[in-house]
């Protein structure tokens, strides 16, 4: 009957509770003050290595720094002082039965080394022959050498002793009193109350499935008997909240879309990684603190709360395009919030971009060849070339128009091709000097007829063999050399370079024309780049570049695994560098 009775189990209850809580609050007190203890040590030591290596460094007379230093130090701790050579200086303490350490002791210590070779101060709990102490080093300012202080644990563990006999001490006097206030808390309080306020409080935690003992049939049965049923009703209600909650958090979770929900206050209430992520971007644009909302998206609040209507807005946050739909939240027929979804169109204005200015190019590289195949077809026809010479010249031009318009239609072909991922190439094994040296020389006749020097730099020991499609390579080097020598005025030098460097074959192509300006490095292998940004013609260059060598270069170069860059100064010349993997 006694261990039966609510009084005792009450009791009892609040009883283990107690000793329970005393328990960990006695290990984390203990664990505190031995620490505490040991840091306090360190720091002293420390204090002890610092002073000596200032005197060290000021005074001269070293037995006035030993016999400071022996006062100084306590009288439990060694010094160890070494001068970063072999020479040391040892003062001992009055603890007997303990080692005394050497310079190598400790300049064998990974860390404590660390005081000579790194110059920091270092404190460590070591031990040797089961024996714990502390030790701390402090190196000599401006001088090699350190101060090494270290004493055994013995001091500390009676001090942690002490501390321990009286934690202890405490936590009893707290139990007995613990168990006085219990018991009579317990006989003052009847059992079914008590019962009644217990399993409220469990159940406002959110322990639902606690359930009153029906003790008796009275008005206090019947409270228990509700009590028990509004318990099921709520785990219930709770249970499918939080089902639903799961699942909208999953879903917002695995949407490539930012949503974010926001009270009247403009409070976030839920949110999903990628707003969080744009958010974060966006108030560190405009240099905001976590609790305020953009400019443009407190506008955008404020137009749908005001309108009552779902609205919609487009921003560019760090270089990204996203396009903000926002809709109110009813309850009722009071607004109590709206939602927002962040769709990110950076994608898709590029790509819009892209074909706009892809049509735009290719019209206007077309029309200029078309409307001069035209006129001169018309010349021919209405008469305008009398003699046959004009007429072949005429003729000559429209082949050579016509020619233009099909090498443009190629190497956009090409060009797409490689840029879809479908290049194929045939690889052989190719000699590199003198591949290089068959290409340059059929750029000789072309360079002495612009009146430009076009030489070559070889380093003395071969570079030896590649894997490369060399079709595709003489392709690149071809285009690259041909727009050096066209752009290098008379007198000027076209110098090609090849040597090896970390395992790769490079060469260079420099040239002293009029290089490229400075905007413009970012974008020369795009397609249709030019130079000339009118794209005039000169009719008198037999063969007109169509914009796409070097992106069709570009790509070529890193089928192959390399890499192709440019660098140049406008009026002192460009050079091109490529990059393959030898």
């Amino acid at each position: 009957m006694f261990w039966r009775s609510v009084v005792v189990k009450l009791w009892f209850t609040i009883l283990l509770l107690v000793c329970f809580v005393l328990m960990i609050l006695t290990v984390l007190l203990l664990e505190f003050f031995e620490n505490f203890h040991i840091n306090k040590a360190e720091e002293e030591m420390l204090q002890t290595a610092t002073v000596i290596s200032t005197l060290i460094t000021t005074q001269q007379n070293d037995e006035v720094v030993l016999s400071t230093a022996e006062s100084v130090k306590a009288s439990s701790s060694h010094v160890l002082i070494t001068d970063g050579q072999s020479g040391s200086w040892r003062l001992d303490s009055d603890v007997e039965g303990f080692e005394q350490l050497d310079s190598e002791w400790f300049y064998n210590d990974a860390e404590l080394a660390k005081v000579e070779e790194e110059k920091v101060e270092v404190k460590k709990v070591a031990s040797i022959d089961e024996k714990n102490f502390l030790a701390v080093g402090a190196p000599l300012a401006g001088e090699d050498g350190a101060v090494y202080v270290y004493k055994p644990l013995d001091s500390i563990e009676a001090t942690t002793q002490q501390t321990t006999k009286t934690v202890f001490l405490g936590a009893g006097i707290a139990i007995v009193l613990t168990t006085i206030f219990a018991f009579f808390l317990s006989t003052r309080i009847t059992a079914p109350l008590m019962k009644m306020r217990k399993g409220a409080m469990e159940l406002s935690k959110g322990e639902f499935h606690t359930k009153i003992p029906i003790l008796t049939h009275d008005e206090i049965g019947e409270l228990a008997i509700a009590f028990n049923r509004m318990g099921r009703q709520l785990k219930q209600n709770i249970d499918a909240l939080n089902q639903e909650k799961e699942q909208l958090s999953g879903v917002l979770k695995s949407m490539a879309d930012g949503v974010i929900t926001l009270n009247h206050k403009k409070n976030i209430l839920v949110t999903n990684p990628p707003a969080e992520q744009l958010l974060e971007g966006w108030r560190y644009e405009e240099k905001l603190s976590s609790d305020h909302l953009p400019e443009s998206l407190h506008d955008l609040f404020e137009s749908v709360i005001t309108e009552e209507r779902e609205a919609m807005t487009e921003v560019t946050v760090q270089g990204r395009t996203w396009v903000i739909i926002m809709t109110p939240l009813y309850s009722n027929t009071t607004i109590r919030g709206v939602v927002a979804v962040f769709r990110d169109m950076t994608e898709e204005r590029r790509l819009d971009k892209l074909r706009k200015d892809f049509l735009a190019n290719v019209s206007h590289e077309l029309r200029t060849p078309i409307s001069m195949m035209r006129g001169y077809s018309e010349a021919i026809v209405d008469g305008v070339a009398a003699s046959e010479e004009e007429k072949n010249e005429l003729a000559q031009i429209i082949l050579e128009e016509s020619e233009r318009m099909g090498r443009l239609v190629n190497e956009l072909l090409d060009l797409a091709r490689m840029e879809s991922g479908h290049i194929q190439l045939y690889k052989e094994t190719v000699e590199i000097e003198g591949f290089i040296e068959r290409i340059m020389k059929k750029f000789h006749g072309v360079s002495e007829e612009n009146h430009v020097r076009l030489q070559s730099d070889f380093p003395e020991m071969p570079i030896g063999k590649a894997q490369v499609d060399p079709d595709r390579i003489e392709q690149v080097i071809t285009n690259l050399l041909d727009n050096a020598i066209r752009h290098t005025e008379e007198g000027g030098t076209v110098s090609v370079e090849v040597y090896r460097e970390n395992g790769n074959w490079i060469t260079t192509i420099k040239d002293t024309g009029v290089g490229v300006p400075e905007e413009d490095l970012p974008f020369i292998f795009e397609r249709f780049y030019k130079g000339d940004k009118s794209r005039k013609r000169d009719l008198t260059n037999e063969k007109q570049g169509t914009g796409l060598g070097l992106a069709i270069a570009k790509n070529i170069v890193e089928a192959h695994g390399g890499v192709i860059s440019a660098q140049s100064k406008q009026g002192e010349g460009t050079i091109f560098r490529i990059s393959l993997p030898h």
